[in-house]
């Protein structure tokens, strides 16, 4: 873990170990934040962390399957059929209320493969490296990088055919149900069946 990440935890439990000055800033943050060791929570938070989302969101999604917390407990993702295409079924006896399971869409797909995918899609635009590069935040140390530049031009040219990939997969949802029990994705279906109708003679 980064000492940034560390500095708190040392904070509230070897107090010994930080420096006066980080542990003046992290008593400040957390006088500032309202925490209390132990407290309730009082609400939410407006996101998942990062390893609740690849477990209990992410991975499911894209595998079909529960994680497996201890030996023989992987499952596969319980689903009920209406509304259609379905929403993942929850609580109790969830397996056997089910109409179906959700198949794979892609296993063995990670947040990190988003990365992957991101680089290779890229590639088959022809993006040029040094815009790749920016976008992966990686550093080329090389001679000729040091002469290359992002541009406006190389942005636009990227930005369009990202658009265009992701109107063609918004397409490609469409034709097989025009509607989502998923807020957002049902939103940006219906808003493409009424740009539709609305072009119609």
């Amino acid at each position: 873990m980064p000492p940034s990440l560390r500095a708190p935890s040392n904070v509230l439990n070897r107090p010994d170990r930080v420096a006066d000055a980080t542990r003046a800033k992290v008593e400040q943050a957390i006088t500032d934040l309202g925490f209390v060791r132990g407290g309730a929570v009082p609400e939410h938070a407006a996101h998942w962390r990062r390893n609740g989302f690849a477990t209990w969101l992410f991975t499911p999604a894209v595998s079909g399957w529960y994680p497996k917390k201890a030996p023989q407990q992987a499952r596969p993702v319980p689903l009920l059929g209406e509304p259609w295409p379905g929403v993942p079924a929850r609580g109790r006896g969830a397996s056997g209320r089910a109409d179906a399971c959700w198949r794979p869409i892609a296993k063995g797909l990670t947040p990190h493969g988003l990365r992957h995918t991101h680089r290779t899609v890229m590639e088959d635009l022809g993006t040029e490296r040094v815009l790749m590069d920016e976008r992966m935040g990686h550093i080329d140390g090389s001679v000729s990088a040091r002469y290359a530049h992002v541009t406006p031009g190389m942005r636009k040219r990227l930005g369009l055919g990202l658009t265009q990939q992701w109107e063609s997969a918004i397409d490609a949802r469409l034709a097989l149900c025009p509607t989502s029990p998923v807020r957002a994705l049902n939103h940006l279906l219906r808003t493409r069946v009424d740009a539709r109708t609305s072009v119609k003679p």
